[in-house]
């Protein structure tokens, strides 16, 4: 059985991330999970620490110690420490010479202190807050690199000649059915109930929302998830047709899928233009119609089942017009590409990939 240390940017979770998703996918694999030591806001974790499967073990990170700059004595300190650490849970637990798989380049220091049979970098997200050489000599020592966007896969095909398309996926045996019945709130609304999933931070773009909401008292709106804080939470709140009933267990997602007219996207400055998220295939697995917001230049992606809007106002006509689509071809090509993209079809890619390079 091959062993994987995996480094997690996102917290062991009840709501799963992409590197979750896939190392728990694996076949034939063990694996010992690192945890960041700060999880963030974004999903809620379950910091549970040793084994969660037979085959999967969680370690949180430690704590770095002090703030400290790239160069300087206590920097290269903190990273021994950091290894030290990975180092002796690898060894309580018989680990020799594993593959790394790496999603942050925060890590790539720890390629001087490990011992490792192979290199996997998996990004699925843009880095531009740290230095710029951390992921190119992450990419460089990687055996296989895959890239969640096409974007992603041209810039680190410049450091690499091993970078695989590998998009991000949905647990499609979840958001395929219709779920477990909601709290009546939401099917007692008069008219047309249109929704969003996500945590609601300050870079979504909910300008959109709050047009529409305004222009439309006719119409339902909401936002499920974990609110982070929104400069427009407060004009939100305000709107009666707008509800934000906070996060739900990832079993009970697909009924608020499944009970809205229309699904919306918006657009996430800080992220590479292509990048599809998880919520985008979740959305397919419903057949909604979906609205999504994108800049003036971009042409978006799906055209054939994703109403792509470039104004406020664009974005309100053609909500509009996706509750009048004509059933049913749009909805069974939105359901059959949720289906392809499911979490499993994902993880068979990429074990075919790494058995054809001999690190599986």
């Amino acid at each position: 059985m091959r062993q994987i240390l995996c480094f997690s940017n996102e917290p062991w979770s009840t709501i799963p991330g992409r590197t979750q998703e896939l190392v728990t996918r694996l076949k034939n694999v063990e694996v010992l999970f690192f945890a960041p030591a700060d999880p963030g806001p974004e999903r809620p974790s379950v910091r549970a620490e040793g084994k969660v499967r037979s085959d999967i073990t969680v370690c949180t990170l430690p704590s770095p110690l002090l703030e400290t700059r790239e160069g300087d004595f206590f920097f290269s300190l903190q990273q021994k420490r950091l290894a030290r650490f990975v180092a002796q849970r690898a060894a309580d637990l018989h680990f020799r010479e594993p593959l790394l798989w790496i999603t942050c380049p925060a890590h790539v220091h720890l390629l001087d202190h490990l011992n490792f049979r192979g290199l996997i970098y998996d990004c699925d997200r843009s880095w531009n807050r740290l230095p710029p050489h951390w992921e190119q000599r992450l990419a460089e020592h990687a055996d296989v690199v895959f890239a969640a966007s096409r974007m992603l896969a041209e810039k680190l095909s410049f450091c690499s000649s091993n970078v695989v398309l590998i998009r991000n996926g949905v647990s499609h045996s979840l958001f395929g059915v219709p779920g477990e019945q909601m709290e009546p709130v939401l099917p007692l609304v008069p008219g047309p109930v249109l929704g969003w999933i996500g945590t609601i931070r300050p870079q979504v773009d909910l300008s959109p929302l709050l047009y529409a909401a305004r222009s439309r008292p006719d119409w339902t709106f909401f936002l499920l998830g974990p609110v982070e804080g929104h400069p427009l939470l407060n004009s939100l709140e305000r709107l009666r047709n707008l509800r934000i009933p906070g996060p739900r267990p990832l079993h009970r997602i697909s009924a608020w899928l499944f009970r809205s007219d229309v699904l919306l996207e918006f657009r996430r400055p800080d992220q590479p233009e292509d990048l599809l998220s998880s919520r985008i295939y979740e959305y397919f697995c419903s057949g909604r119609p979906i609205v999504a917001m994108y800049r003036e230049e971009q042409s978006g992606q799906y055209p054939d089942v994703i109403y792509a809007a470039h104004s406020n106002r664009e974005f309100l006509e053609l909500c509009g017009r996706a509750m009048e689509e004509d059933p049913p071809l749009a909805p069974q090509r939105r359901q059959a590409y949720g289906q392809a993209a499911s979490w499993s079809a994902r993880a068979r890619g990429i074990s075919r990939i790494l058995e054809s390079v001999g690190l599986l």
